[in-house]
């Protein structure tokens, strides 16, 4: 099976300077951990839930106002439609990551695929394998 039989779309994204309270209204409304931060239709990072605990809230800035970009993940590890599977698990296990985006041949974003896509609609198993990876103390 492939990335593209399984991956999210379409994907809802955000631009760069989107305040930070409306990209977390946003993913409490969508009920969505991530979302790509974008730059004139280009992947530029990608924000989650998490990022906002630990770059805002936890160093207590929540403060002054924040963009997307001042918060986001700038280093984005994505995937291609035509990747299989077991290719992305082992890279969401690898550089533990729970969810990529998917980008095609010319760059631009098509998808996204987490962990719970591959449990839902491939393995358990293989879904729980790479979770184990990527909670794993190193």
């Amino acid at each position: 099976m492939k990335v593209k039989d399984i991956m999210t779309t379409p994907v809802v994204t955000v631009a760069q300077d989107c305040p930070v309270r409306q990209v977390a209204a946003l993913m409490r409304d969508q009920d969505i951990g991530a979302l790509p931060v974008m730059k004139n239709g280009d992947l530029v990072g990608l924000m989650t839930d998490r990022d906002i605990v630990l770059k805002l809230i936890a160093a207590v800035d929540f403060e002054s106002p924040k963009t997307a970009r001042d918060v986001m993940t700038s280093d984005v590890r994505c995937c291609r439609p035509h990747q299989t599977i077991e290719e992305i698990a082992g890279l969401m296990g690898d550089h533990q990551i729970r969810r990529l985006p998917v980008i095609d041949d010319a760059g631009a974003l098509v998808g996204m695929i987490s962990i719970s896509d591959i449990a839902e609609h491939v393995s358990e198993l293989l879904a729980g394998e790479a979770l184990g990876e990527i909670v794993e103390d190193r």
